[in-house]
């Protein structure tokens, strides 16, 4: 037995209505599912926003706050003979130089020879407002013909901007997720890559790169997507919340005034990520990838009132020999002599329609009722296009 009293009409599964202010039993199994499900619909119908606009964050990227990607050069060691081998000159002398600093001179013109190490390039990206002492990860890449740098570590690098600078120091153990092993019958087997692996936190930072984000009174939004649409519902929404703060002058960037006090201003970008917002409407693309054959249409293409039809030729060449036997006692010889046999064949073209205004689903089912493959729909769309018949845009990559 189960009750419940309601505070006004609430709409039953099965069509009736609860009078308001009722006390409502339910006893049956049936009922009681009944119930459960309405609950359930109205728990799931206020869960669920109304509107599932974009944040703000997720539409632009702030001046001043931004990745600085680091590079360097350096030594992997402790290889257990899959290091780059002799051929790699810049290695041993990497390894010569490296003695040096340790006081260990080799022998004028000798080869330092060792198969445990290996020339590698060290990468990471330095975050936004990381300070001195706080770790970033780093991925390590063989620069050599090294086989596997499992089970190596790096020895301290340098990680160098793009101003030549040292901002990092690099050093660990090196994580790899791949690998190789060969028989000595020359046969091997590779699994993903075992020359680039990473080393969680394998860097520190020891000099913080400076930003203007602080020291100008406004702060500059820039969209990833340009769209004066989206601009302007960006400088709409921002004003309607916080005052007559934003403008634009195009549809690439926003200026916002902040607080000039640090702490205001960060809580004020906080809150600024956090609006929810309108994005425009962009031109409709056909995105071709001519090396992987991909074609990619975005929602919203459309396509003017067309007919298409569309045929292949096929040439088709066949060899064979052919031998010539002479009668017997006729003093002659035995020859072979070519056959090509060359055919033609066209397959018998099939013409369809699109109406005016036909939206991506139409496109789609036609083109696969067609059976074509994606060399045919890049060469159907690309006419269309030149015929003036799609509303949207051509993009080849």
């Amino acid at each position: 037995m189960f009750s419940f009293k309601t505070g006004k009409s609430l709409p039953d599964p099965q069509g009736q209505a609860l009078a308001s202010g009722r006390r409502v039993s339910v006893s049956d199994p049936a009922g009681l599912t009944r119930v459960y499900r309405f609950v359930a619909a109205l728990l799931l119908a206020i869960a669920i926003p109304a509107s599932a606009a974009p944040q703000l964050r997720n539409l632009v990227a702030i001046e001043g706050v931004r990745d600085n990607p680091l590079v360097g050069y350096g030594l992997v060691v402790g290889l257990n003979g899959s290091g780059d081998s002799t051929q790699v000159k810049f290695a041993s002398q990497s390894v010569v130089n490296m003695l040096k600093q340790f006081g260990v001179k080799m022998p004028d013109g000798a080869d330092a020879k060792s198969k445990n190490v290996a020339a590698v390039m060290v990468s990471a990206v330095f975050p936004p407002g990381y300070r001195r002492g706080q770790p970033i990860d780093v991925t390590v890449s063989s620069l050599g013909d090294a086989k596997s740098l499992r089970g190596g570590s790096l020895l301290l690098t340098p990680l160098k901007a793009a101003d030549n600078e040292v901002y990092a120091l690099a050093q660990g153990n090196v994580v790899v997720g791949g690998l190789s092993a060969a028989g000595k019958s020359g046969s091997s087997v590779t699994v993903n890559t075992p020359t680039a692996g990473r080393i969680p936190n394998g860097a520190v930072i020891e000099r913080e790169i400076a930003t203007d984000f602080a020291s100008k009174p406004s702060v500059h939004l820039s969209l990833k997507q340009p769209n004066f649409e989206t601009a302007t519902n960006i400088v709409e929404a921002i004003n309607r919340k916080f005052g007559d703060v934003a403008s634009t002058a195009d549809g690439t960037g926003i200026d916002v005034l902040a607080p000039q006090n640090p702490t205001q201003r960060v809580a004020f970008m906080a809150k600024l990520e956090a609006l929810p917002i309108e994005v425009g409407q962009d031109v409709p693309k056909v995105v071709f990838n001519s090396r992987t054959g991909t074609v990619v249409i975005a929602d919203g293409l459309r396509v003017k009132a067309a007919a298409v039809t569309h045929g292949s030729l096929k040439v088709v060449i066949s060899e064979s020999s052919k031998v010539s036997q002479p009668a017997p006692f006729s003093q002659g010889q035995t020859a072979i002599t070519p056959q090509s046999n060359v055919a033609v064949n066209e397959a018998k073209p099939q013409m369809f329609k699109w109406p005016a205004g036909a939206k991506l689903q139409a496109i789609i089912d036609v083109v696969n009722s067609l059976g074509a493959t994606p060399d045919d729909i890049m060469a159907i769309l690309q006419a269309l296009d030149q015929a003036g018949a799609i509303e949207g845009e051509l993009v080849v990559i």
